[in-house]
């Protein structure tokens, strides 16, 4: 790195970087909010593949002063802990390596979701080793649609597309009870999940939607009522004014 001079502009002397002045540089927004959502998904592509089998429903990331927290939701959080906790112990020593946090500057928790019949991944997953025992679409489908609408959601909706029979690909569509489409609802009322099972004839592909029950202590469902619901409230009776 030299002085270089471009005609009409006076000379500037470039100086490289050194690694000091680099590690001084706080992270951009941009770049945090990049990294943060890079490693949320490379997260919860990880613990999908492993914990498949127990029921796994989502991760959440909380960044605290001292340590990351990552939580677990699963339907069956005694699989995911292990005898004794060892498993959770490993799951927490490969996230510490993989993504160099400090020791001791992350922990992993698991907690189990109280309705999974109103989480559209734990349904998807039900779905897909059904699936891979080897159970009818048909049948598989109406059993995830009937014991969602029984865990009281307001609709559901399953689609399974591939080689269902013969060679040619299609889709079957199940659907029952209310489901909104578009809207600013869609984004607080509707679960979705999707998942690809590997069968011997090829993949077929299952999406899960579950429209979610309101809720105004938001358990279960949202606590944003819907914009089109309209409550009606009965009139107050008239005191009648005394004359005097």
């Amino acid at each position: 790195f030299g002085t270089f001079a471009v005609r009409g502009t006076p000379h500037h002397t470039t100086h490289p970087k050194t690694t000091e002045t680099m590690a001084a540089t706080v992270m951009s927004k941009k770049r945090k909010f990049v990294a943060d959502g890079v490693f949320y998904a490379e997260l919860n592509e990880f613990l999908t593949r492993e914990l498949a089998e127990d029921g796994y429903s989502g991760v959440e990331v909380r960044h605290t002063v001292v340590r990351t927290e990552i939580i677990i939701r699963a339907t069956r959080t005694q699989s995911v802990l292990g005898e004794k906790g060892r498993r959770i112990r490993e799951l927490t020593a490969l996230v510490q390596k993989r993504f160099s946090f400090p020791e001791g500057s992350v922990e992993l928790y698991a907690e189990r979701v109280m309705n999974r019949g109103l989480c559209a991944v734990a349904q998807c997953e039900s779905l897909r080793y059904k699936l891979l025992g080897g159970l009818a679409v048909r049948r598989a489908c109406y059993g995830v649609m009937r014991f969602v609408m029984e865990s009281e959601a307001r609709g559901c909706e399953v689609i399974v597309s591939g080689k269902l029979r013969a060679q040619r690909a299609k889709a079957m569509k199940f659907t029952d009870g209310y489901m909104v489409k578009s809207g600013n609802p869609k984004e607080h009322y509707v679960d979705r999940a999707v998942r690809h099972v590997k069968l011997r004839q090829g993949v077929l592909g299952i999406k899960v939607s579950i429209m979610l029950p309101h809720d105004p202590y938001g358990k279960i469902g949202p606590k944003v009522q819907q914009p089109d619901v309209i409550t009606v409230l009965e009139p107050k009776e008239d005191d009648e004014v005394k004359t005097q």
